[in-house]
């Protein structure tokens, strides 16, 4: 991940989550009962309505308000997301008006204003709030900025998309679902799991710069496996914020140092089950094939790391579930 302008956070992105959202209450202005509360969000306590009828999203906001059932009128391309989104929510996000594109310099605030929100949740980290026109969207609405920095934080960045977008009910209900099956892949691996230190291969190296991604616990390839048991060791040599502090990428010489207490490696793979072009250099490395963990055929590609929503992550449950059943047999 480099540091581009797009609506996914870099490497090493230094963003910090404002983890509380306050609740107040307001007029219509005509003495009618409270319509409006006040919202914690990354650009400060924003009065926003009580239940908002016409939502615009982007970035991470989008495949969250999908899912919650929000009142969507318009919304930021996702093409990230789309592999692991459910066939009800892809079709939603199809004949959703699309207001930017993937990146906050394909705003279109013309499409935005046509779509008349009350409500405007910006799903970016706060660095890429500067390439946005702050004041123009909110002449046109109420904006509630929600932004991601550390990749596990996806928890509580949905949680706090769906209260503003007022559909904590429906979030809590995805959560459950995915919860209960966390806990069935855990149990179904414990005793397969005991002891075992895992290590993980992501796919954000550059293989023309001959370096590979290692990522530590709470980082996109690992944190929906801890969910279901599997313990990552180690830690980043030296934090640089934000996903920078859960990841790295050293050298490819480096790969024996960095993995070689690993008693089990998983490795990013595609959404078609490929690896992509960092992760194919790693495999087709002498050093890799050396790895203790690798010789003992316990290296295994996972599918859906980067989903960042409770029902996209089912599909990464179901994708772990199926690259560790060789450890049943073991």
């Amino acid at each position: 991940m480099s540091p581009r302008k797009h609506w996914m956070p870099a490497v090493a992105m230094a963003a910090a989550l404002v983890l509380a959202a306050g609740c107040g209450s307001g007029t219509d202005g005509s003495g009618g009962s409270a319509k409006t509360r006040t919202f914690a969000a990354d650009n400060g306590s924003i009065t926003i309505p009580a239940d908002p009828e016409r939502v615009v999203a982007t970035g991470y906001a989008v495949p969250v308000l999908i899912e919650a059932d929000a009142a969507l009128v318009g919304i930021s391309s996702w093409k990230r997301g789309l592999p692991v989104m459910t066939a009800e929510d892809r079709a939603t996000y199809d004949q959703l008006d699309k207001i930017a594109g993937e990146t906050a310099a394909e705003t279109n605030y013309e499409a935005i204003a046509k779509a008349k929100p009350d409500l405007i949740v910006i799903g970016v980290p706060k660095p890429v709030l500067g390439d946005l026109d702050m004041n123009r969207l909110k002449s046109i609405a109420p904006v509630v900025a929600i932004g991601p920095s550390l990749p596990s934080a996806w928890r509580d960045l949905s949680r706090r998309q769906s209260d503003a977008a007022g559909r904590l009910a429906n979030f809590e209900t995805r959560k459950a679902t995915y919860e209960k099956k966390a806990a069935e892949v855990k149990g179904k691996y414990e005793d397969a799991l005991a002891g075992l230190k895992f290590g993980h291969v992501g796919g954000y190296g550059e293989a023309s710069s001959g370096t590979f991604q290692r990522e530590f616990p709470g980082s996109w390839g690992t944190n929906i496996a801890t969910d279901a048991g599997v313990t990552y060791y180690g830690e980043v040599k030296k934090k640089a914020g934000g996903s920078g502090d859960v990841s790295e990428t050293p050298s490819i010489e480096e790969l024996p140092e960095s993995l070689g207490e690993a008693d089990v490696i998983t490795y990013t793979l595609q959404p078609d089950g490929t690896p992509g072009e960092s992760v194919k250099y790693v495999l087709d490395s002498k050093l890799w094939k050396n790895l203790p963990a690798v010789k003992a055929g316990k290296a295994y590609g996972l599918r859906y790391t980067e989903a960042a929503t409770y029902a996209s992550a089912i599909k990464t449950l179901e994708a772990l579930d199926q690259a560790l059943a060789p450890l049943l047999a073991q």
